[in-house]
């Protein structure tokens, strides 16, 4: 068999095929290297009716003998993204969650079993007003305790949703949450310690609108769907029969599990389909590890509008963007050109220090596609041109009088941790989680300055129930994507970091701080402390 082209690869269906990586026939025996062929724009194809090119994105099917697996998609034919639905509890004040097993085709015909909310897969994008109270009622059809944590509602810990407030099988918890902070995007996700992961990689996840009825005033891309995309951000293994493949490796074990290949709002080989002029994109990491260097193939920039807990003062302009685990941004792209676009990725960064020694993962150069973009000028146009001021704000906190605390990130070492074997876990300046053990106190009301250290490698660090402001990074001014208010941060070294804690927590309900690669967290690199 002969070795097709990059090119040839997109006009015969190959929807992600990757820039800069291997490809070869499935039934050829050859190898060979295409260095960054990218596909021509005469490679073209019809969606929906609509003129499109076809953009390729995944890495060649081989997988390392060391255990780490290349981003592999092979041959699904995009299709166009749908988004979560929407459940709008603007005006009821009421949202009801059914935790619940479902079946999910993501590759091929063949179902996998998932978990989600009201579906089959992750849960619905829920919508809440800031400035009232909205009563949520979430059952679990399961047949295991799962939680909801409300990850970035800055609410008192009682209602949290963290290890401590567990939903059983066949009960319904019922918390009223009120919420008083600035517009932003949130998400949900369960908190089970030491399911979490697992958990999650199931399903149980999804997406939380804060909204203040002020966005058409602001300028912003706001219809649903439409200019004003939620993305949600996740990578999986399946198994030869189509099932999730929650099984780890030693390099999982010890540096968070890399799945294969890339779901976006929970579908595999998808395109987004974008009217001309701005179009907001909301990106969440879903992923339980993967941290994602985003930018756009064409190289056209995207303007930051809102970081974790809400809106900048003005847009600040992007060549790429690093989304680590938990985290979310919002950007707006401009696709006033009508040309299409894919919104790619490099590799992990995460091999760190623990990936050099343990040898279990190894750097990897080039790009993936995440999601490729195609312009429909049928849709309308609503937004032109950039917004000159959002609303928000840039902190600007004084450290000179807070409470200074220093976190290390610690990972244990040896053969028999990467076997699972080992007696030490994971940990916060030397102790594991523990759920009978407070960490700390702190006074409500009250300003820390918190710095966090991470030698081994990389670590996305929350803290629930506050917001907080970057104050440096390694000791210099944070990035720019870090300049506004933030409740996850990727530690690379160090970074210091002035919080307000404002919302309450009694020892019966603390608040965690913790990594967000979820093996890390499930493993124990998690603290709690309570406010009042």
């Amino acid at each position: 068999m002969t070795v097709l082209s990059m090119c040839q690869k997109a006009c015969l269906g190959h929807a992600r095929a990757p820039v800069g990586s291997r490809l070869v026939c499935p039934s050829s025996p050859l190898k060979r290297q295409f260095q960054h062929c990218h596909p021509p724009s005469s490679c073209e194809r019809r969606v929906d009716g609509m003129r499109r090119r076809t953009f390729l994105g995944g890495l060649s099917a081989s997988a390392l003998a060391t255990g780490t697996a290349s981003l592999s998609f092979g041959q699904v034919a995009a299709k166009r993204l749908t988004m979560p639905p929407l459940l709008d509890a603007t005006s009821s004040g009421q949202v009801r969650l059914e935790a619940q097993k479902g079946r999910t085709a993501f590759v091929g015909s063949s179902r996998a079993d998932t978990w989600g909310f009201n579906q089959p897969f992750l849960g619905p994008t829920l919508r809440m007003s800031t400035g009232r109270a909205t009563q949520v009622d979430v059952l679990n059809s399961l047949d295991e305790e799962i939680s909801v944590h409300w990850h970035g509602l800055l609410v008192p810990g009682t209602v949290d949703g963290g290890p401590h407030q567990t939903v059983a099988p066949a009960t319904t918890w019922s918390p009223e949450l009120e919420l008083t902070q600035p517009a932003a995007t949130a998400w949900y996700h369960s908190h089970i310690h030491g399911a979490t992961a697992r958990q999650v990689q199931m399903g149980l996840a999804g997406v939380l609108q804060i909204d203040d009825g002020q966005d058409d005033a602001r300028g912003l891309p706001s219809q649903y769907g439409v200019d004003d995309l939620t993305l949600v951000l996740q990578d999986r293994r399946f198994s030869r029969r189509g099932e999730i493949d929650l099984s780890l490796t030693m390099p999982d074990r010890m540096m968070g599990f890399l799945g294969d290949t890339i779901l976006v709002n929970g579908q595999v080989g998808t395109m987004a389909v974008v009217p001309k002029g701005l179009v907001r994109l909301r990106l969440l990491n879903g992923s339980n590890a993967r941290i994602y260097t985003l930018a756009l193939s064409d190289g056209r920039p995207m303007h930051l509008v809102a970081t974790d807990s809400g809106y900048l003062d003005k847009p600040t302009r992007l060549s790429k963007l690093r989304l680590s685990p938990g985290e979310r941004f919002e950007v707006l792209v401009d696709f006033s050109d009508a040309r299409d676009v894919t919104l790619t990725s490099e590799h992990n960064p995460n091999t760190g220090m623990m990936g050099g020694m343990m040898g279990g993962r190894r750097q990897q150069s080039g790009r993936f596609s995440v999601l490729p973009f195609t312009v429909d000028p049928t849709l309308p146009t609503r937004i032109t041109r950039q917004p000159d001021d959002l609303g928000g704000s840039r902190p600007n906190g004084d450290a000179a009088n807070a409470i200074w605390r220093r976190l290390s990130l610690d990972m244990p070492m040896g053969m028999g941790m990467m076997l699972g074997r080992s007696d030490r876990r994971f940990s916060i300046n030397g102790d594991a989680f523990a759920m009978g053990r407070i960490n700390f106190r702190v006074t409500q009301g009250t300003i820390e300055r918190w710095t966090v250290n991470a030698d081994m490698m990389m670590h996305p660090f929350h803290v629930h129930g506050v917001k907080f402001q970057v104050l440096s990074e390694n000791g210099r001014a944070p990035q720019r994507q870090n300049t506004g208010w933030k409740d996850t941060v990727l530690v690379n070294g160090s970074v210091d970091l002035l919080i307000r804690f404002d919302q309450p927590a009694p020892a019966n309900a603390p608040f965690m701080y913790h990594c967000h690669i979820l093996e890390h967290e499930d493993g124990g690199m998690m603290g709690q402390f309570i406010v009042g």
